[in-house]
């Protein structure tokens, strides 16, 4: 298993409030209709995967010590191509483009994963080194992040790590429901990762824990 550890803390009240207000003007200012907008019981999925992003991008920024973004997913001048932020690392600049989900618990096992769609990796303008994963857990009024670790995108068009499924793939999930891939998505488990970056400054933060995966 590559993953040796990750790591969890809290967020702050300030961190979310910044991420909502970035959510505000991408929903304000994005034109394109997303593929769920028109059921009108999905309607809400928009906001919350935009204040998930948002909040990713924000606590990243503040836990590496990196500017925040000035703009959410959605506005018509904040797409990236897969370059939320850049980073020295091992004194290479690498290229991040995090990716952030909420769970229903902050409990994380080896056979959990992170789906990128294909589509992302192979499109031409994607300039993106490396995934980096964020997982968030609501435990009363407060917001627990994991950075669960990060990911080469070379390796995964390698085929050194990952799955590449077709779209309509039947997955599975832990509560025995199944769902299909949309569209073409590579699955990579969460053991596969390699651990997060670690720092005093994080080591700092409220709540910190320092974890293994189950």
């Amino acid at each position: 298993m590559r993953n040796q550890f990750y790591f969890q803390f809290y967020a702050t009240p300030e961190q979310v409030a910044y991420a909502n207000a970035l959510v505000a003007h991408s929903l304000v200012h994005h034109p394109i209709s997303n593929i769920w907008d028109k059921q009108e019981d999905k309607k809400a999925l928009t906001a919350t995967y935009r204040f998930t992003g948002s909040l990713g991008e924000v606590i990243f920024a503040d836990a590496y010590d990196l500017p925040r973004k000035q703009l959410s997913f959605g506005a018509i001048d904040g797409q990236d191509f897969g370059k939320d932020f850049q980073l020295f690392v091992n004194e290479q600049l690498r290229t991040i483009d995090t990716k952030s989900m909420q769970r229903k618990s902050n409990v994380f096992f080896q056979h959990y994963v992170l789906n990128i769609p294909a589509s992302q990796l192979h499109r031409k303008e994607n300039v993106t080194d490396d995934y980096f994963c964020i997982s968030f857990h609501e435990e009363g009024v407060r917001w627990v992040v994991s950075f669960q670790g990060v990911i080469s995108k070379t390796e995964i068009l390698a085929g050194d790590i990952g799955i590449l499924y077709p779209k309509g793939t039947l997955r599975t999930r832990k509560d025995n429901t199944q769902f299909p891939f949309n569209e073409d998505t590579y699955e990579i488990d969460f053991k596969d990762f390699s651990s997060p970056w670690l720092t005093p400054k994080i080591k700092a933060m409220e709540g910190f824990k320092l974890l293994k995966l189950k």
